[in-house]
């Protein structure tokens, strides 16, 4: 896969109408103004409550009005999301069911609905599976990428210090990719070796990203020259902050060139940060901090990991396994 940068024209498609698209509209101006969700987990919510909306003018000539659905319906919509060569996974099906939960909550609040449609009605059962990850070796292989493709004249020096700081310190600090795409210039603290992030619900916590991922980050502002502190640290096109898209893009052409993989995601560079923490004897709680779980038991899953690969390593390696 190259790395040619490609320009293209496209023309804006208007997002498709569907019913109650001005109670949907409402309700995500509510989720960004007074609940301070981020721009990615509206867009989701209202992806989920389109897809609903679509399915049920189809299926029943649901004409808008929420208060009308009953939990039939809502049963149907999951039972065929499930079939034909477009289903969706159960983890996507929970998902949607679970930002038309908290919509029918909100309609509630608002005295919109009596009752929520959904109540009583059962999902299907998720898939107990563990989080993805990698080895310290491929990480390492991974993170040598950006240099290499600029050594063979694939990218550019400008892209190279970019993305080889944006790959040091989602590992390193374990963010996730918004979390990566909001920094700015005045949220690294050089000298304390910290980075200030916003991470979800609009929560700051400070998180060490170690020396390797510092000595990226000063190369990078050294290359960019900026003085602001408010402006971006990692930039796209026209010095606009790097979409999230970009740099997923740009790590698929990276774990190409190093044949890695080509199923791991941004997000698996924080699960691997944190089972990786686990390995060397972090404290599950400093580990908590780390990734800014709510909850201990969010994280308590890379236990689960670090104890399979235990096991199977004690399988191989015990005389009597």
């Amino acid at each position: 896969m190259g790395f040619k940068t490609i320009r293209s024209e496209f023309k804006t498609v208007p997002a498709p109408k569907f019913p109650g698209a001005g109670t949907v509209s409402v309700f995500c101006a509510h989720l960004k103004n007074e609940r301070r969700l981020s721009p990615y987990t509206i867009r989701n919510y209202e992806e989920s409550l389109r897809d609903f909306a679509l399915w049920a003018k189809k299926a029943c000539g649901f004409c808008g009005d929420f208060s009308s659905l009953t939990r039939r319906e809502l049963r149907d919509f999951i039972i065929e999301r499930q079939r034909g060569n477009e289903a969706l996974s159960r983890r996507t099906i929970h998902n949607r069911i679970s930002a038309l939960r908290t919509f029918f909550r909100w309609l509630r609040m608002r005295e919109k609905l009596k009752t929520s449609p959904l109540t009583g009605v059962a999902l299907p059962k998720l898939p107990k599976s563990l989080p993805k990850f990698l080895t310290e070796k491929q990480v390492g292989e991974l993170l040598a990428m950006p240099r290499q493709a600029y050594e063979d004249k694939l990218i550019s020096e400008a892209q190279c210090v970019r993305d080889t700081a944006a790959l040091e310190t989602l590992y390193g600090g374990g963010l996730r990719i918004s979390e990566l795409c909001g920094l700015t210039l005045g949220a690294v603290d050089f000298p304390a070796g910290t980075v200030r992030v916003l991470g979800k619900g609009n929560k700051v916590r400070i998180v060490p990203v170690g020396e390797v991922a510092l000595d990226a980050l000063r190369a990078l502002k050294d290359f960019l020259g900026e003085t602001s502190r408010e402006a971006p640290l990692f930039r796209g096109n026209g010095g606009k902050p790097l979409a999230p898209k970009t740099l997923q893009r740009w790590l698929k052409k990276y774990l190409a060139l190093a044949g890695l993989p080509m199923d791991i995601t941004p997000h698996k560079l924080r699960h691997s940060c944190a089972t990786h923490m686990l390995e060397h004897d972090a404290a599950l709680r400093l580990v908590q901090e780390q990734l800014g779980h709510v909850n201990l038991s969010t994280t308590q899953i890379y236990t689960h990991i670090t104890l399979a690969r235990l096991k199977a390593a004690y399988k191989k390696a015990h005389p009597r396994a």
